[in-house]
């Protein structure tokens, strides 16, 4: 596939690239050196983790609580 870039230097991605996202709203870019390599992100894992914190009925006070004792254990 051909990428044009144009004189704002932003390149936009061929149709069928996009199509290959996942629905990942970021691109992970990196280079060997030589390539460019795009990779989707994956959506975070947070809000599901609130979520099911929530259904256990444990709260950020909760959370904060535990973080402390564990930190003076150490």
């Amino acid at each position: 596939m051909l990428a044009k870039k144009p004189p704002k230097k932003q390149v936009t991605l061929p149709k069928a690239m996009n199509a290959r996202r996942n629905g990942a709203d970021y691109l992970d870019e990196s280079t060997d050196g030589e390539c460019i390599i795009l990779r989707p992100l994956q959506n975070s894992r947070a809000e599901e983790v609130r979520t099911r914190l929530a259904q256990f009925g444990i709260d950020d006070e909760d959370v904060n609580a535990a973080i402390s004792w564990v930190r003076q254990t150490l």
